[in-house]
C-alpha cells in the first residue's frame, strides 16, 4: 500500500486543521482585512503538521530521547506571535488589527489542536472565533454608542 493509515490520518487531520482555519478567516476576509481565509488556512495547516511531525519524530529518529514534542508547540504560539504583531497598527491614537493578530493566533492553537488530535476542542473553539467576530461586533458597537453618550456626564471619560 501506497500510504499507510497514519498517513491517512495525517491528511485528514492537515485538511481539517486548513478547513477550521479558513473558518475562521471567513469573517476577517469579508471584511477586509489583512488576513482572511488563506492568511488563517496556512497558518492553522502549519501548526498542525509542525504538530503532527513532533509527535511522530520519535518514529523516524529513535535515538532523540531528549525529545519532547511539547518544545516545537511551544514554537508555534512564538512564530505566530511575530507574525500577529506585524498585523498589529498604532496609527491616530488608535490600535487596528489587534483582534485579527488574536484570531491568527488562535488559528495556530486550533491548527495544533487538531495535530494533537483534540479535534472537538479544535470544531468548537473555531465556531467560537467565528461567534465572537460576527456576535460580538453587535455587543461592541451598541457599548461604544452608550459611552458616547454617556461621556459628557462620565468625569473620568479621557478621550
Amino acid at each position: 500500500m501506497f500510504f499507510d493509515y497514519n498517513q491517512l490520518v495525517a491528511f485528514g487531520q492537515l485538511a481539517l486543521a486548513a478547513l477550521l482555519g479558513g473558518l475562521m478567516g471567513l469573517e476577517r476576509e469579508y471584511v477586509g482585512k489583512a488576513a482572511g481565509m488563506r492568511t488563517y488556512s496556512i497558518v492553522s495547516l502549519g501548526a498542525a503538521l509542525f504538530t503532527i511531525l513532533s509527535i511522530n519524530v520519535l518514529e523516524v529518529v529513535p535515538n532523540a530521547i531528549n525529545f519532547d514534542p511539547g518544545r516545537i508547540a511551544a514554537q508555534i504560539v512564538v512564530g505566530v506571535g511575530f507574525l500577529g504583531a506585524g498585523l498589529i497598527i498604532f496609527r491616530e491614537q488608535k490600535v487596528q488589527g489587534l483582534t485579527t493578530a488574536a484570531g491568527l493566533w488562535t488559528s495556530a492553537a486550533v491548527g495544533t489542536a487538531v495535530g494533537f488530535k483534540f479535534y472537538w476542542s479544535a470544531i468548537f473553539t473555531s465556531l467560537l472565533v467565528l461567534f465572537i467576530f460576527t456576535a460580538l461586533i453587535i455587543v461592541e458597537s451598541w457599548i461604544k454608542s452608550k459611552r458616547k453618550d454617556n461621556s459628557s456626564s462620565n468625569k473620568y471619560y479621557e478621550p
